[in-house]
């Protein structure tokens, strides 16, 4: 069976609404949030998020379009991609 989670990274300057912008279009999408983790540096923002789309109205490619154009109303980076990608990417 394969997983249907994913990692959500956001980084940019801090600002009101980001969580709100990002946890606004996965509820939209029937994603369920299972983790997040927050934090400020200075004056930016990083989170990463881990999340289920296993009951998820979209495709993962979409849900990458509407996080990108979220991102770029926010002033911030976004990317999402499978847990699979994930743990392929940060094998060493």
């Amino acid at each position: 069976m394969s997983s249907k989670r994913i990692i959500i990274s956001i980084i940019g300057p801090d600002r009101v609404g980001i969580i709100a912008g990002v946890a606004g279009i996965l509820a939209d999408h029937n994603i369920n949030i299972l983790d997040i983790s927050q934090t400020i540096l200075q004056e930016f923002f990083a989170m990463i998020m881990i999340a289920d789309m296993g009951r998820s109205t979209i495709s993962l490619q979409e849900l990458k379009e509407l996080l990108t154009a979220k991102g770029e109303e926010l002033g911030v980076s976004i990317s999402a991609q499978h847990e699979d990608a994930f743990n392929y990417m940060h094998r060493i």
